[in-house]
């Protein structure tokens, strides 16, 4: 790869010098202005310039910087210089408020395999919280003759995809980290022509079936940096630099690293932070065209009669897209609410109806105030919403007065409507669950219960009208993406708000020193789906609740009083005789501050940082509630 004065575009200079004069300066102000610089770098000699002034920011001791590390193990059939340098920068620039250190350790050239294989290497002795794997395309080529039988092709195909497979298995195994593995880049020749697509045994084709395979085979612990992907988006024969890689054996083109680089940065940060939950949408001339106020039914944009409308109308086909495998919608509109809703229920061209819509504020308050009444209605953070307008006035005032809403300005022009949302990166799951594709619908069903209360007479009688079922299980191994997942985003009620890996998760199906459980609930109006998760550690006699959190969509309706049933039920089996309890206050946990002492648990410490609490196994008494418990966690029935 060139020298960084070298490849640095006389353009691109500017954002680079500015850094630099803060570094000159030591302003704290450094760290801001290098996570939005980073995460605008276009090519490599801007990002490199970016990593040094970096280096010199921590030299210089400059504050405001770090605020988690991140071990990560580098290994793989090609040089990782200075692609480390890329990579520590994009994962840097994933915190919202400071910089993520990364400590690193790289393995030797085209050594992956035995630095893997060998239980005493230095790549297990580093202890990684995540290790990347970078095998050279050279690997992946079918050596048997074109013409062969596409059956010995896929098995050949299989095997390499297997092998691959199988070392990150060992190195999960042996170090417990989480595996990024990098698939295989497409060939980028003309040679063998057109034959190329009418045999698995061209590298065109043999490289996809590799990298297909990889994917669907690949365990939750192993994540695809999707090369193959990249490189479509970028340009095959851009990608790879021959000359790069015989002088100096880089995988990737100088650019192109960058691209992979930025891909490894939001997969870490995918293990640390989930995506977004709900999309909230303006309406005029964000899901049809013209104002429906103005225009009416008649006069708005929408379908295939005309270009615009039919790029709203593919704009709702993404959305719909996204509320398939669970994101939950919600209307956030300066309008009428009689002439909002007349489209969703009328026009025979809308694709979105006003039964895919889980809240919908149509009104002439600041949508700034109609984004918190969705966030209270759902009862979800702000942070997990996600609005989108067509107007740059209104996305400012929500920056300004509801800053932890992400929002997308979508711009004048509709065709591009589709791919922003779709690019935005802001709802990639790591995993969907049976859960995710009926969110839409629990929300719809939670509404329901809404009126129910509010017909009610009494707590009770409305308590017992829901005729609620739950089953409380040991953790499985199927619900370990759904537990994995509520672990990573519960932030309201979570008594210690400590994230887990679906590894980690999955450890403690075996741990000997833990039990856990989850929790479903049941009622007249639909399935909640998996609500709560527990996580109980053995201490001699002593039961300490690690991790406990649930889905507010199930507040006041005395599940907690069941899962501290169960906690106590588990602990008097396992000997215990005491149970501790920890609440961990954060800025966003504050409805469980008095969680425990409501559940019968007595203070027995308490500090700024954390509330220590006690309960007897032994004066404890089950608490009575209207909810019918047809199995209970280990039950062998």
């Amino acid at each position: 790869m060139s020298s960084e004065a070298e490849v640095m575009a006389p353009g691109l200079k500017t954002v680079v010098e500015d850094v630099r004069e803060l570094l000159a300066r030591r302003s704290s102000d450094i760290w801001p202005a290098l996570r939005t610089a980073t995460r605008a770098a276009a090519d490599f000699g801007e990002m490199l310039s970016l990593a040094t002034l970096r280096k010199k920011a921590v030299r210089a001791g400059i504050p405001g910087g770090s605020d988690k590390t991140i071990r990560l193990a580098m290994t793989g059939g090609s040089s990782l210089y200075p692609l480390h340098e890329l990579v520590q920068q994009t994962i840097g620039a994933q915190s919202s408020t400071g910089w993520w250190e990364t400590e690193l350790w790289k393995g030797d050239f085209d050594n992956y395999i035995s630095e893997i294989l060998d239980p005493e290497s230095e790549l297990y002795s580093f202890k990684p919280d995540v290790i990347l794997i970078l095998p050279s395309n050279q690997r992946c080529v079918y050596s048997g003759p074109m013409t062969d039988s596409q059956d010995l092709q896929r098995t050949e195909a299989l095997r390499q995809a297997e092998d691959l497979l199988n070392l990150c298995r060992i190195a999960h195994e042996r170090s417990g980290a989480e595996v990024i593995v990098a698939n295989f880049l497409p060939a980028a020749e003309f040679d063998p022509g057109p034959f190329r697509v009418r045999t698995l045994g061209s590298s065109w084709n043999f490289r996809k079936l590799v990298n297909l395979e990889l994917g669907l085979r690949a365990p939750s612990y192993i994540h695809i940096c999707d090369a193959e992907f990249l490189a479509t988006r970028y340009g095959a024969a851009r990608s790879h630099d021959p000359r790069a890689w015989f002088e100096t054996k880089q995988l990737y083109s100088s650019d192109f690293a960058v691209e992979i680089a930025r891909e490894v940065g939001h997969i870490v940060a995918s293990l640390h932070r989930s995506s977004k939950k709900v999309l909230a949408l303006d309406l005029d001339n964000t899901l049809w065209g013209g104002v429906i106020g103005d225009d009416g039914m008649t006069g708005i944009e929408i379908g295939g009669t005309h270009p615009r409308g039919e790029a709203f109308k593919q704009f709702q086909l993404a959305i719909v897209a996204l509320a398939q495998r669970g994101v939950v919608l919600a209307v956030c509109s300066k309008n009428d609410h009689k002439n909002a809703i007349e489209p969703f229920e009328n026009h025979p061209e809308m694709v979105l109806k006003l039964k895919d819509i889980a809240c919908f504020q149509a009104n002439w308050e600041p949508k700034s105030e109609n984004l918190r009444r969705i966030a209270q209605e759902l009862n979800l953070g702000l942070d997990s919403i996600v609005f989108v307008d067509d107007n740059p006035a209104e996305i400012e005032i929500v920056k300004q007065f509801v800053p932890e809403i992400e929002t997308i300005w979508l711009g004048p022009d509709p065709a591009a409507y589709a791919s922003q949302l779709l690019n935005s990166r802001l709802f990639e799951p790591r995993s969907i669950t049976d859960d995710d594709l009926r969110r839409g619908e629990q929300y719809q069903q939670q509404a329901a219960r809404a009126q129910s209360m509010d017909a009610g007479t009494d707590m009770d009688s409305y308590l017992a009208s829901l005729e609620m079922h739950s089953i409380i299980s040991e953790f499985t191994p199927v619900d370990v993406p759904r537990i994995s997942q509520l672990i990573n985003k519960s932030n309201q009620f979570n008594v210690t708000t400590r994230r887990r890996t679906e590894a980690e998760v999955e450890a403690l199906l075996t741990s000997p020193d833990h039990y856990a459980f989850s929790v479903r609930l049941a009622d007249r109006f639909g399935d909640n789906g998996l609500i709560s998760v527990v996580i109980v550690r053995i201490e001699g006699v002593t039961a300490l609740v690690d991790t406990w959190l649930m889905s507010c969509r199930v507040l006041k309706r005395q599940m907690e009083d069941e899962v501290v049933n169960e906690i106590a039920r588990l602990a008097k089996l396992r000997g215990c005789v005491s149970v501790i309890g920890h609440y961990i206050p954060t800025e966003k946990n504050g409805m469980v501050r008095d969680l425990f002492p409501r559940m019968g648990f007595s203070l027995i410490e308490e500090t700024p940082e954390l509330s220590i609490y006690q309960l007897q196994t032994e004066d404890f008494t089950p608490r009575e509630t209207h909810i019918q418990i047809d199995r209970r966690a280990y039950d062998a029935n």
